[in-house]
């Protein structure tokens, strides 16, 4: 029994196991002399000579601190890989490894995810596959030159967080199910059940229909978002048509206020300077006519002026003139206020005389005023908000305008894009009726060899409301025992059947249509190269029929990779390639491991899951028997 990197790190002496892609992606394994250094010589070694070279290949599975397993390696062969073990043992942990890499759910709640392993601080996943032709230029910028393999990882942190890695360089989950489902198509444990859906039954029919169909189906749900679109846009203009005139009234009333008001900024600081001067004119008046009685009192008024003093200095001086040069000059000073303090006088006066002449202005200043802040307080707050509420208005009174314009239009476009999805309704169907007769046939050929012979398999073809698949409904029909009218596969298939035909179903791309030369057929997150991955797709089944499965599992590796998680000997002993998983109860927590089992170890398993002793040598030969059957 060789131990496949499956173990506990029992001591302080650790090595770290480089990943070929990148260093932080390596992982810290236990230094075992039977792990060997070299990956590419232990992927080379061991592979059995009776399978084939299927198309793409999982070489390695490295798994670490998921749930039960701490450590594992698993070197994967092409043909027929075979993973067995006690109920509860762990089997199902690789199998969440391998949705892992298709992008699925880390799983949990709060911050831990579940899947991780008690007391451990992360979890890793990473599957190492060939490089296929078809990946190449699409990866050519992720890809080191001469590359081979493409690696795809999951890391899963305690913080809840989950980091994906494609080629040692970090992707997003949505690129690692893009790029997984082209490696890996899984068939889970209930992945049958998912056949009982209209929905996934159409899928089916309609991956059959070749690459021209596919271009069908995007031009269909593409003129189908268009009609919603237009629908939408219809329903729309019809209530505008609806509040048209009502809504056109109240925009033509607003715009003609507003431009009846001939709106303009500077007149508007220009009225509101005014107003604040018109609501003191009294003030100015008796200010203005103080100042003139200051320098020349009006006839009758008691007293001397200011102006009036001052002449009476002036002659003074005049006596003296020419007896002083500098006295004379201030005197000359004195005299020019004189005439000066005069001519104020005078226009302070005139001034008084000018603010008569404005009394009831204030009410014209304030009537203006207050037809402008009217529409302000209604359209905005600001003059600025009024002339932009005025811009928008025009511009919906345009559109309103135009809305029957728009609607006579929308009402054409409509019309076409239903014509086009009849179309595109009709050219659906007409494919799909052409090549429902050919996945009946090869359905009831797989059924056949699944020990199914007489049933009889239907695709039945309703029309139903256009959708953005078209308007065909599709109802897989199936008669499990002969006499027996065929019924919906919902309602009749056993958990057994139900197994059969989504094997019968699974392997149906890879035997290729002669009318379609070879092309990629079957469900459309599958693809015609990728490793089928099957868990305990045997469940409710037994005896030959057993045999059977494991027969065309076993026939499907040889041109596919096939991983099987079984627990029924009749299809173990198929197997290429045969992995066991044993937990270990004394391990805290508890901890499985997964171990590559050689011929002798593989007669032993069979003997176990035959629910004999290790001792009966009944069971032993019977196990022999069913190897050498192989």
């Amino acid at each position: 029994m060789s131990v496949v990197h499956s173990h506990s790190v029992g001591g302080p002496k650790r090595r770290l196991v480089p990943c070929r892609i990148h260093p932080a992606l390596s992982l810290d394994y236990a230094c075992l002399s039977s792990i060997p250094r070299d990956y590419t010589t232990a992927r080379a070694c061991d592979l059995s000579p009776s399978a084939g070279t299927p198309a793409s290949v999982l070489q390695e599975l490295n798994v670490e601190n998921l749930l039960l397993i701490e450590h594992a390696q698993l070197r994967l062969a092409p043909g027929l890989n075979v993973l067995t073990g006690e109920t509860g043992a762990g089997k199902t942990v690789l199998a969440h490894a391998l949705d892992l890499l298709l992008g699925g759910r880390a799983g949990g709640t709060g911050t831990k995810p579940t899947l991780i392993r008690p007391g451990a601080s992360e979890a890793y996943v990473e599957g190492v596959f060939d490089l296929p032709d078809s990946l190449r230029s699409e990866l050519a910028e992720r890809l080191p030159d001469g590359a081979e393999e493409i690696v795809l990882a999951r890391r899963l942190g305690s913080d809840g967080r989950t980091r994906a890695y494609l080629n040692g360089r970090s992707a997003t989950v949505s690129e690692l199910r893009e790029y997984g489902s082209r490696l890996l198509s899984f068939y889970g444990q209930h992945e049958h059940r998912k056949l009982t859906l209209a929905g996934a039954q159409l899928e089916i029919l309609d991956a059959l229909c070749g690459p021209d169909h596919a271009l069908r189906l995007r031009a269909c749900a593409k003129t189908f978002a268009e009609i919603r679109r237009l629908t939408a846009e219809l329903d729309t203009l019809r209530e505008l048509s609806s509040a048209r005139e009502r809504e056109l009234d109240l925009l033509e009333h607003e715009l003609s206020e507003i431009d009846a008001a001939g709106l303009d900024q500077q007149e508007y600081d220009e009225l509101s300077l005014a107003r604040a001067r018109l609501g003191r004119l009294d003030a100015l008046r008796l200010a203005a006519g103080a100042g003139a009685d200051a320098l020349v009192p009006e006839d009758g008024a008691d007293g001397l002026g200011s102006s009036q003093l001052m002449a009476g200095a002036v002659g003074g001086l005049d006596a003296l003139a020419g007896v002083d040069g500098s006295l004379d000059a201030l005197a000359e000073r004195l005299r020019a206020l004189v005439i000066e303090s005069r001519d104020l006088s005078g226009e302070l006066r005139g001034y008084c005389e000018r603010l008569a002449g404005e009394d009831g202005s204030l009410d014209a200043v304030e009537e203006r005023l207050a037809s402008i802040e009217r529409l302000v307080r209604k359209h905005g707050g600001t003059l600025a908000a009024v002339l932009d509420y005025a811009a928008d208005a025009r511009a919906r009174r345009d559109q309103l305008a135009g809305a029957e314009v728009a609607l006579a239009a929308a009402i054409a476009q409509l019309g076409e894009g239903h014509a086009a999805l009849e179309g595109h309704v009709n050219a659906l169907r007409d494919a799909r009726e052409l090549h429902a007769p050919r996945l009946e046939l090869a359905v009831r050929e797989q059924l056949a060899a699944l020990a199914m012979a007489d049933a009889t398999f239907e695709v039945s073809l309703s029309p139903r409301e256009a959708g953005p698949s078209g308007g065909d409904a599709v109802e897989f029909m199936i008669a499990p025992n002969p006499g027996v009218p065929a019924g919906p596969l919902r309602e009749i298939g056993s958990g057994g059947e139900l197994s059969r035909v989504m094997l019968a179903l699974a392997t149906v791309p890879a035997r290729p249509s002669p009318a379609r030369g070879g092309a990629r057929a079957g469900a459309p997150s599958s693809s015609a190269q990728a490793t089928l991955v099957f868990d305990e797709i045997d469940a409710g089944i037994g005896g030959q029929t057993a045999r059977a499965v494991g027969a065309r599992l076993r026939e499907l590796g040889r041109d596919r990779q096939v991983l099987c998680i079984t627990h029924l000997p009749q299809i173990a002993s198929l197997g290429d390639r045969h992995f066991s998983v044993v937990k270990d109860t004394a391990a805290a927590p508890t901890r499985a491991t997964v171990v590559e089992l050689d011929e002798g170890e593989v007669v032993a398993e069979l003997v176990r899951m035959l629910g004999a002793d290790a001792a009966d040598s009944a069971a032993r030969a019977h196990a022999r028997d069913l190897r050498k059957a192989a």
